[in-house]
């Protein structure tokens, strides 16, 4: 009886709680759908953090303790420390990756593969890793006998040994060599080959006449390289940023990098839509992500033992020149009509140019004007917009022309001296010329958020052709990171660079390579030329074949009697300016101001 009754009664409550809830959805509509907005959102937001966390297939940083992996619309990428693995994890997205630019990266990661170097114990001994003192340096016959002629090449060999002068036998230096004349003014950067038993070649193209000085440098020991690399493995974020952020009266600042601890505490991402160009901020915590406001520079993490630091001594074993075992100079003699030329057969590429009488000459076919007055460049520039994209290397330029036009004058743009940006107009002669630094990561010191623009964004913007000049220089702000994030943000900016001559392409484009520094200890752990070396046969390859004109910093920096230097002095500016020139105003004739 009390079952047949309650069978019957179900039904009833059925009906009567769905007129109930009819009700109820008719008066609160607005807050059903409300409520149905937040379980979708949330759902979308889940299912990006697990696109970004859940490893799907690793790519690209395979050896270096970040794995890049590949989800359904995102790459993420972990970083992990090999010593502490559970106090280090990080997460960053890239765009996904197309087959030729996962392939290309192989080829160029291939392409700078370093001679394996032996690991570093801990108990190693300073007496047995390489020492240039008791190393040499040795100029070999010339090939087919006879004396060297302009055209030749001239071939020395090398051999490294330790403290107690005794040769090494494996590989992994870092060598750089120049042939130079200081009586004549002349310098041309050799090419090293590593036979990888300790023992090493450099060639010469000789290209004047006259005396000619060997010197081949020794940067860094195979074993200091192989610290060098265990601080990329390990430590890719030891250079940090900051942000501050500002809502009224509160403040907050927080660290920022391309990677950063996602376990640690909450992130704020700043990934450019764009680009894809990963960017992250740990969240505030009291303000919104919306309310970050600069961008600076926060410090260096160094933690190099007692005994690493000893690798890197200036005088001792880094930038060190290695003396000569025999004569260390040569005579060139002029070329001989139907003479063929002695070639060496471990180098296969010329040198871009040489420098003669404090002048570079480039090896290519470009003719190299002179724009010794301030006539001549305006003529040159004269109705051009000149624009100026990178670090402090490329800002370098902005301020050499705006010193050498007068008529040349900068706007206030209320800009902070070293950080751009910045404007200056030539009214007379239509001259516009604009430098903007690249985006993060930038070591400059409070940079507004709203003037951090990526490069590939900017050249986005560019109407282009033919006044218009585009120069672009970035590659020391990157050193510290795996050389993958670099090549990910030249891929962008050879994108927008390929689009921009695709819809003007009268557009000229310059590219600024990397150059050599002065090297200290801090300098070496964030900007060793050996980091900067692979950067430069980087962001060669990538051009290579892409209608752009390089500016060859970094062997107009190696061929010069001047020091190294991150910014070159004067005389190699004023050279690299002639170039950058000559390949603005091909076939223009200068002139020369009246006296």
């Amino acid at each position: 009886m009390c079952t047949t009754t309650l069978h019957r009664m179900i039904p009833l409550l059925i009906m009567r709680a769905r007129a109930y809830l009819s009700v109820c959805f008719r008066k609160n509509v607005s807050i059903f759908l409300f409520l149905a907005l937040c379980i979708f959102f949330f759902l979308l937001y889940r299912i990006e953090i697990m696109e970004v966390v859940t490893s799907i297939k690793v790519q690209h940083f395979p050896n270096i303790g970040w794995t890049v992996s590949q989800c359904q619309n995102k790459v993420s990428t972990s970083i992990t420390s090999t010593t502490e693995p559970h106090k280090n994890i990080a997460t960053c997205t890239f765009q996904p990756l197309s087959t030729e630019e996962a392939v290309e990266i192989d080829s160029l990661l291939d392409s700078i593969a370093w001679p394996e170097t032996l690991p570093l114990l801990s108990s190693f001994f300073l007496n047995e890793t390489s020492d240039p003192a008791h190393s040499s340096v040795t100029i070999l016959p010339r090939r087919g006998g006879g004396q060297w002629h302009i055209g030749d090449e001239l071939e020395v060999f090398i051999k490294i040994c330790d403290f107690y002068g005794r040769p090494k036998t494996n590989g992994g230096d870092v060598l750089l060599a120049r042939l130079h004349s200081p009586s004549l003014l002349a310098g041309v950067a050799g090419q090293v080959v590593d036979h990888n038993n300790g023992s090493y070649s450099a060639v010469f193209f000789l290209p004047w006449e006259g005396s000619a000085l060997v010197e081949v440098t020794l940067v860094h020991s195979s074993e200091a390289v192989t610290v060098l690399q265990s601080l990329t493995q390990e430590q890719p974020d030891r250079i940090y940023f900051q942000s501050l952020f500002r809502s009224g009266s509160v403040t907050e600042t927080t660290t920022c990098n391309v990677c950063l601890n996602a376990a640690q505490q909450q992130l704020c991402n700043y990934t450019d839509l764009h680009t894809g160009d990963p960017w992250f901020c740990y969240k505030p915590k009291t303000l919104a992500c919306d309310a970050r406001v600069t961008h600076t520079y926060g410090g260096f993490r160094k933690t190099l033992s007692p005994k690493e630091e000893k690798l890197f001594q200036s005088d001792v074993n880094m930038k060190v020149v290695i003396p000569a075992s025999g004569p260390a100079n040569i005579t060139v003699l002029p070329t001989l009509k139907d003479q063929p030329k002695m070639k060496s057969s471990l180098v296969t590429n010329r040198p871009s140019g040489f420098y003669y009488m404090g002048l570079w000459q480039a090896l290519d076919g470009t003719i190299i004007r002179q724009f010794n007055t301030s006539t001549a460049v305006s003529q040159c520039l004269k109705g051009k917009t000149v624009h100026l994209y990178g670090d402090s290397t490329i800002r370098q330029w902005f301020e050499y022309l705006n010193n050498a036009l007068p008529d040349l004058k900068e706007f206030d743009l209320h800009s902070l001296k070293k950080n751009g940006p910045f404007m200056a107009l030539d009214y007379a002669n239509n001259i516009l010329v604009t430098y903007r630094c690249h985006g993060p990561p930038i070591r400059f010191s409070t940079v507004p958020v709203s003037q951090l623009h990526y490069v590939a964004n900017e050249l986005d913007s560019v109407d282009g052709g033919t006044n218009t000049v585009v120069v672009i220089g970035i590659w020391s702000h990157f050193s510290t990171y795996p050389i993958e994030v670099y090549i990910r943000r030249l891929q962008s900016i050879r994108k927008a660079v390929v689009r921009l001559l695709s819809r003007a392409p009268g557009t000229r484009v310059i590219i600024r390579t990397a150059n050599p520094k002065a090297l200290t200890v801090y300098e070496t752990l964030t900007n060793s030329d050996w980091y900067s070396m692979q950067r430069d046969k980087v962001l060669r390859a990538m051009f290579e074949g892409v209608e752009v004109h390089l500016v060859d910093a970094w062997e107009m920096s190696l061929a010069h009697q001047l020091p190294h230097s991150l910014h070159p002095q004067a005389p190699i500016i004023k050279n690299m300016i002639d170039v950058l020139l000559s390949h603005i105003c091909v076939g223009i004739t200068t002139v020369r101001d009246p006296k």
